[in-house]
């Protein structure tokens, strides 16, 4: 089972999921095809569930909310 990366978009900074080989992915906030390999990485995890809590965390002390 391969990595998990946290991504930034190249267009709107938008930070998501991907898997670690995974050569593009849609960004989930403006749709813009980005190529995972160019892409600003902004950590890794070893699990997609760790990741998200990394992404979680991360969003909340950047002042993102579900609210």
């Amino acid at each position: 089972m391969g990595s998990t990366l946290i991504i930034a978009c190249t267009r709107c900074g938008g930070l998501f999921l991907a898997a670690d080989g995974q050569k593009t992915r849609t960004c989930p906030y403006c749709s813009t095809r980005v190529d995972v390999r160019k892409a600003k990485q902004v950590a890794s995890a070893k699990s997609a569930f760790e990741a998200s809590e990394i992404l979680r965390d991360i969003k909340s002390k950047k002042g993102f909310s579900r609210e």
